[in-house]
This record gives structure tokens, C-alpha cells and sequence, in this order.
């Protein structure tokens, strides 16, 4: 009886250890690690393991099979992505600002070139946001004509912005404010409030206007915006402001459109910047038929609601953009970092990007240790956390942002595209995926496995496959040619 039991438990620890080197567990310790002698590169997350986006052994072609096939369809394109990447707010410019130069020239090669997770899209705020260090837009003093790029932009973001645009020239930038100049604003204030009606449209579009031509002049190209970020809440507590969908609707059809239009303006108009369950706002901007022909794209923001809820919006408008430019993680997350992970794989990154979207974004690139600098101490957000947080000495840790991005963005080349799929067989609860093309034809599939148990499942592009055993609880890029 003894033997027996010996004799079991030595047979499964044998093929634990089968499992573990054909990727299906991973480990922490990647010396030895094998992959250019084989047809596909592995990168792995697994919960409770200590391994995060660590490289795999290297896997071949097979004519291995299994239930669960997913068939790649090259021919068949879906929407180009634009990047993956978070907002350089005010807060995090700060922080990396005050960087050691080392320190500093080391966290942004971390986060915007191939030594790292290689972000490709950043979002910035058009004045001060709830992370900035003052209140201030760019146009303080009343009349569009005294606008200016304000001290504290040139003192911490466009110096930081200009070295991340020397390592990754082609990396997209959207634009957001969390308010207009108080002088715009029916209360006089930037907190709260609305524009005091339409005697200020035409400033208000000309500040756009005059912000997309400074930055430029500035050698930074604003590829997007959005003209209010989060337009259905307000507060007193840090920059906001209220704006309906039949304003934000009347401002891009008559004003900030044409003007655009007839300045030559390129930049991107996106509406919304808000949360999913808000789309009814969207819908009824682009039922306009004039203001339709000026929106590029819809931005959603992910704290209310849930992808699901435009699965609508896409079947009305299929031919419009959809964007994905805020989510944080925080001190809400109870999870342990890679579970916390897992739960935005889930239930935001892959859901998004198989529902169209063109990008995804976390908040705050950089936060420091008390999650800040805020704007204010009250409301808000007081325990957001950044993708990096930088820490009281000027060294910096990575945090499960960085993962989450870091299995899509470091691989994925400018100009990629999403790519159709069928599958065979049955596929299991909890299985997520994704998969992508790149310009010179490399493949890209990203599998999320929070099932229960591990899963088998094969690859098939063309006349070629692969077959890969996937633990539970754990993310896992493929990349080939």
C-alpha cells in the first residue's frame, strides 16, 4: 500500500514537471530559457508564482490536436490598434520630473521602449485634472487671446513629454480637460459648473483650436481629444464640469468642427470620455447626421457600467471608432496584485478590444507612495494607483498595470490589427482571448485562463497549429511569424 501511494505521487510530481516545461505552469526563473530555435515565443503570468511576463520555452508547430481549436483568420482585419498606454496627468509628470536623471531615463524605458513594456498611446490633461499640482488652464486671464502654455506644463510635462517623444517618436497622444477656463463657466469657477451658454462656444473652440497649434509649435502632435472629460459629473472638490450630450452635440456640429475643418486641424474629435453605462450620450450625437461626419471615435471610461453595454452603439454605428481612455486600479482592488490583474483582463481589456476598441488606457502613468500628489485632499480619488509607483528615495516598482498593458503592448508594432477567428469545439467558461497581426505578418494571441482547472486548446493559422496546456489563474502571449 505504501509503495503504491510512493508510486502515484512520484508519477504526478513527473508530470507536474512535464507540465511546468511545456509552459502550462511557468516559473520565476527564466535562465535557460529557450525560444529563438523555436516557431513561437511564450510570455507568461501566473497567479501566485512570481512570474510576470516572464518568456517561456520556446513551442513548435505540432500536429497535436485537441477539443478547443481557434482558427486565425489573417484575411479577415479588424480595427488597427492604436496603442496601449496610460495619462501622463500632471501628478506623474511631477514625479518623474523629479527623477534622478538615471532613475528617469530608466522608468521611461521601461514603460515606452522594448526593454520594457513598450507603451504606445498616452493620454494628457488640458490644464489641471484631480492629479495635478495647482489648479490652472491655458487661458486663465479672461479673452481667448491671452492664451498661453502655462508655467507648471513647461516646468514638468512637456519636458517629460519631449523625452519620451525622443524614445518613441510615433507614439500617440489624446488630450483631455477636466475644465475650461473659469472665465467660461457659468459659476465663475473650475470646479463645477457649466459654460455659461452660447456667447462662449466660439472661445471655447478656439481654445482647442489654439492648445492642438501650441503643442505642435511645441514639436508634440496631438493626435486626439475630447472636449470635456467625464461631462456627466461634476464636483467641488477638483476641476470639473457638466455637459449634456445636446451641448457637446451642438459645440461639435457648428463650432469646433468646422473650425477644425477649416484650419486644417487633423487631431481627432472623440466624444463621451465617460462610462459605459452612458451611452445613450453617444447614440444621440451621432444620430445627428452633420455632427456624425466630425466624430472620429467614442471614448469610454470603465468604473460604471460595463463593455457589454455598447454592444448596441456598435451595432447602430458599426463604422465608428471605439476607444477605451480611463480605468485605475486602487486601493478597491482586495485582490493580491496579479489577481487584480487577471479581474481587468477580464473583465475590461479583452472584452474592449474584441468589442472594437482601438486602445486601452490606465490612469496615472506614475503615482508615489501616498498615491499622489492630488489636486485636492477631499473627494476624489485618494487611493488610485499608477502603473509605477516612485518612491520616496527616487527609485521606482512596477505594478500589475504594467503586466496587464505589458502582454499586449510589447509586442504589438504600430499598424497592427485585431484579426478574425472561428473556433471548434467548445469553449470553456472563463477562457478569454484576443489575437492580432502585426505589419510584417507576426501573429500576436493573448489567452486568459481563469477556468477552474487547466486547458488544452490549438492554434491554427493557415496550414500550421500549435497545441498549448494553460494553467489556471494565469495570462499567456503567443507571438510568431
Amino acid at each position: 500500500m505504501r509503495m503504491t501511494k510512493f508510486f502515484v505521487v512520484t508519477v504526478s510530481l513527473i508530470l507536474l514537471v512535464l507540465s511546468c516545461s511545456s509552459g502550462s505552469d511557468g516559473g520565476s526563473d527564466n535562465t535557460g530559457v529557450d525560444s529563438g530555435s523555436h516557431d513561437i515565443k511564450v510570455y507568461l503570468t501566473v497567479r501566485y508564482s512570481g512570474t510576470e511576463l516572464s518568456e517561456q520555452n520556446g513551442i513548435d508547430f505540432s500536429s497535436d490536436a485537441s477539443d478547443f481549436t481557434i482558427r486565425l483568420d489573417t484575411a479577415d482585419l479588424k480595427q488597427e490598434i492604436d496603442g496601449f498606454g496610460g495619462a501622463l496627468t500632471g501628478a506623474s509628470a511631477y514625479l518623474i520630473k523629479n527623477m534622478s536623471s538615471d532613475q528617469q531615463e530608466a522608468i521611461l524605458k521601461d514603460l515606452f521602449t522594448d526593454e520594457g513594456i513598450n507603451m504606445k498611446y498616452l493620454r494628457i490633461c488640458i490644464g489641471s485634472s484631480d492629479f495635478s499640482m495647482g489648479n490652472y488652464t491655458y487661458c486663465d486671464s479672461e479673452g481667448i487671446d491671452n492664451f498661453a502654455v502655462p508655467d507648471i506644463d513647461r516646468r514638468d510635462l512637456l519636458p517629460v513629454l519631449k523625452s519620451i517623444l525622443n524614445l518613441n517618436p510615433d507614439i500617440k497622444i489624446l488630450a483631455s480637460p477636466w475644465s475650461p477656463p473659469a472665465w467660461m463657466k457659468d459659476n465663475g469657477n473650475l470646479y463645477g459648473g457649466s459654460l455659461a451658454g452660447e456667447p462662449v462656444y466660439e472661445s471655447f473652440a478656439e481654445y482647442f483650436l489654439k492648445y492642438v497649434e501650441a503643442m505642435e509649435t511645441e514639436g508634440i502632435p496631438i493626435d486626439a481629444l475630447t472636449i470635456q472629460n467625464e461631462p456627466m459629473y461634476e464636483n467641488d472638490y477638483y476641476p470639473t464640469m457638466y455637459m449634456p450630450s445636446e451641448e457637446q452635440n451642438k459645440i461639435i456640429r457648428d463650432y469646433l468642427g468646422p473650425l477644425f475643418e477649416s484650419e486644417g486641424i487633423k487631431t481627432k474629435l472623440l466624444i463621451l470620455d465617460h462610462n459605459f453605462d452612458e451611452v445613450d450620450y453617444p447614440i444621440s450625437i451621432l444620430s445627428d447626421s452633420k455632427t456624425y461626419n466630425y466624430v472620429s471615435g467614442v471614448a469610454f471610461h470603465g468604473y460604471s457600467g460595463s463593455p457589454e453595454d455598447i454592444d448596441g452603439m456598435i451595432t447602430q454605428f458599426p463604422d465608428v471608432p471605439v476607444y477605451f481612455t480611463e480605468q485605475s486600479g486602487g486601493g478597491w482592488n482586495t485582490d493580491e496584485p496579479i489577481g487584480n490583474m487577471l479581474y481587468y483582463m477580464k473583465e475590461m481589456v479583452i472584452p474592449c478590444m474584441n468589442r472594437g476598441s482601438k486602445n486601452f488606457l490606465m490612469w496615472n502613468i506614475a503615482l508615489d507612495e501616498e498615491h499622489g500628489p492630488v489636486t485636492s485632499t477631499t473627494g476624489g480619488c485618494q487611493d488610485c494607483r499608477g502603473i509605477v509607483t516612485v518612491k520616496e528615495d527616487g527609485s521606482y516598482s512596477v505594478n500589475e498595470e504594467y503586466y496587464l498593458l505589458g502582454h499586449f503592448s510589447k509586442f504589438l508594432k504600430e499598424g497592427a490589427h485585431r484579426i478574425g477567428y472561428s473556433t471548434v469545439g467548445a469553449q470553456p467558461d472563463s477562457f478569454l482571448f484576443c489575437t492580432f497581426m502585426n505589419p510584417d505578418g507576426s501573429k500576436v494571441a493573448v489567452f486568459l485562463n481563469q477556468s477552474g482547472a487547466q486547458q488544452k486548446f490549438t492554434v491554427r493559422t493557415g496550414d500550421r497549429r500549435f497545441t498549448y496546456t494553460q494553467g489556471d489563474q494565469s495570462v499567456v502571449t503567443f507571438v510568431y511569424d
